[in-house]
């Protein structure tokens, strides 16, 4: 595909609560453009969907990309790659979590405005041009679109701020983790690291969509994997109703802070020069 035919503005990173869906096929008035794989500097590219709603050209993949024989770090440069060269602005994201905070249940959405990232993907970049400032990583704009949305959609419980602690995985948390963790974070998954760096890093806006599936190791009784199941196929066209929702609400030109807090590194020589000489 040439460049210029994937230009959009937007994008989606699918997880675990759209997983199940054929997405965007299953929004009625989604028109599918095309489906694509690039070879970036990381690595061949999972397929992704050029997608048009009401005019917004949209890119989205499944899973955050991750997929067997591809490390969750790479999988990550290889969207947000694709993101940049296709100039997007304003990325959501979904998937599912579990409670760190007693107070949470599932089916609880959320919407974080913080992170704790306790991963080892913390050196994931593009190029090394920025140093980027963490404030705000979840931009405030988008969040309140989602929540707009979320409300306007679902009549459970919705939450419009909470710290979102990111692990490795691919397994759950021990009880000790979730322990230590608790009363500094109120949710627990593997995603929103490296995300929120990337995002940065290409000057887009980003925010999540996070639906708790189960309880944190240790928290309160035993969680049901039937119950994990049951969210994933059956609450999922309500995710994606959310965030198909939030995009016809996002104002382009609305003031944001987003880009103006990745600033030129002050080691940009010290790159240059690393370049030269490999």
């Amino acid at each position: 595909m040439q460049q210029e035919n994937f230009q959009a503005d937007f994008a989606i990173i699918g997880g675990s609560g759209t997983l199940s869906l054929d997405f965007p096929k299953n929004i009625s008035d989604a028109d599918l453009i095309s489906e694509f794989v690039f070879d970036t500097p990381y690595g061949r590219s999972p397929t992704m969907r050029l997608f048009s709603i009401e005019g917004r050209r949209v890119i989205t993949c499944r899973m955050h990309g991750w997929r067997s024989g591809v490390t969750r770090a790479n999988a990550s440069r290889q969207i947000f790659w694709i993101f940049r060269e296709a100039g997007v602005r304003k990325i959501l994201s979904e998937g599912g979590v579990g409670t760190i905070n007693r107070l949470l249940d599932p089916r609880d959405l959320l919407i974080p405005d913080d992170y704790i990232d306790l991963s080892v993907r913390k050196d994931v970049m593009l190029d090394g041009r920025y140093l980027l400032v963490m404030r705000d990583a979840l931009c405030p704009t988008l969040r309140k679109n989602l929540l707009d949305s979320a409300r306007r959609s679902y009549d459970g419980r919705i939450f419009d701020r909470a710290v979102y602690a990111v692990t490795d995985g691919r397994h759950f948390e021990s009880p000790a983790e979730i322990e230590m963790l608790n009363g500094r974070a109120d949710i627990v998954g593997q995603s929103l690291a490296p995300e929120v760096y990337l995002a940065r890093e290409i000057g887009a806006c980003y925010a999540n969509l996070s639906f708790v599936v189960n309880y944190g190791e240790g928290l309160t009784r035993a969680w049901s994997h039937d119950t994990l199941k049951e969210i994933f196929f059956y609450d999922a066209n309500l995710i994606s109703n959310i965030l198909v929702n939030t995009l016809r609400r996002i104002d382009l030109d609305a003031p944001c802070e987003c880009r103006k807090l990745r600033k030129e590194t002050l080691l940009k020589d010290v790159y240059n020069s690393e370049s030269a000489d490999g």
